[in-house]
């Protein structure tokens, strides 16, 4: 989904006041609520730029659906996802920075002030801009992915695959991502299926190779998914084999861990008339910054990192970005 598409508000999701009414000037605006944006509020606010921050569709970002965290410093025992966000949201306004629920639906990056729209009502104007809005997971749409979220769904073998070591899992995809994913899963599990829903492998040649020489590594050629099994976990798959061709079967394996490979969608959407980003949507920085082409605006995170996709690079980068913002306003005034 989306995470700038317009929403309806209802009376069971809050609402701060300051939404609606007439447009409100800021010194330092960021968009998006995950690690990103979170570790670029508590820098801003820190270094006194009083940020204004609007949590989007997603208030805590992707780690909201992780159960346990264990590769992020500071957790010798591990933390959930939804608690670790909430100890960054809490750190972010202990330093002063306002935290508001709200979507931004449209951007207007073309002047010297940068003007964004929340909730298609209210319109902020900016000095700086930073955008920490994310990447989405892209899913096959079967009702099992929901069902199972955090019990063996997972779209990040790095993040969660060590909890599945010595198991049997199954990785859903035929590109490199998808081999990335099951050579990295093949040497944590026991075994790994690769679902391919073709007959071929849409990955480069050298990682179709690593792949195919991975002894624990099965593809299931010309598979697709028709459901997930499990009492309260995924404890398998449901399988359709040549589907549409006179031999078709389903068949069922069985797994612990149920990995999505299938690639990210950067939401990015309301910025691409302004800001240069890649073919899949990812916002491009200058250099190693996280500047953009646009004086003032800045991006971190996972909407302009498609190699990394860590909790703890994203916060690097955030801040990487409230310094950068806080140099920028230095300079200009």
């Amino acid at each position: 989904m989306e995470l700038f598409k317009a929403m309806n508000i209802t009376d069971n999701q809050p609402v701060n006041s300051k939404i609606e009414g007439e447009a409100e000037h800021v010194k330092c605006l960021i968009i998006g609520s995950g690690p990103a944006g979170f570790t670029a509020a508590i820098y801003a606010a820190r270094a006194n730029l009083s940020p204004v921050m609007y949590e989007g569709l997603q208030p805590g970002g992707q780690l909201t659906t992780t159960t346990e965290v264990e590769n992020f410093p500071g957790y010798p025992q591990g933390i959930t996802g939804p608690e670790m966000m909430e100890d960054l949201k809490k750190q972010a306004e202990r330093f002063g920075t306002d935290v508001r629920w709200g979507l931004a639906t449209a951007a207007d990056l073309s002047g010297g002030v940068h003007k964004i729209t929340i909730d298609s009502v209210k319109t902020i104007t900016a000095d700086t801009v930073i955008i920490a809005t994310g990447a989405t997971a892209m899913y096959l749409g079967i009702p099992d992915e929901t069902k199972y979220a955090g019990s063996g769904v997972s779209a990040c073998a790095t993040c969660d695959g060590f909890f599945y070591r010595g198991k049997d899992v199954a990785v859903v995809g035929g590109g490199d991502t998808a081999c990335e994913e099951a050579i990295y899963l093949a040497g944590l599990c026991r075994k790994v299926y690769l679902i391919v829903r073709r007959d071929v492998l849409r990955a480069s040649k050298v990682m179709q190779d690593r792949t195919i020489r991975t002894p624990n590594i099965e593809i299931l050629w010309k598979h697709q998914t028709k459901g997930l099994f499990g009492n309260g976990v995924v404890e398998g798959v449901n399988l359709i084999k040549n589907k549409g061709e006179e031999d078709e079967s389903e068949v069922s394996i069985n797994v612990d861990g149920f990995f999505l490979a299938i690639g990210h969608v950067p939401n990015s959407g309301i910025f691409k008339s302004y800001l240069e980003t890649d073919q899949v949507g990812y916002i491009k920085t200058i250099g190693d910054s996280s500047r953009t082409e646009v004086e003032g605006v800045f991006a971190c995170g996972d909407v302009m990192d498609p190699i990394y996709k860590q909790a703890v690079t994203a916060a690097g980068s955030g801040c990487k970005a409230a310094i950068d913002a806080e140099r920028y306003l230095s300079e200009k005034h």
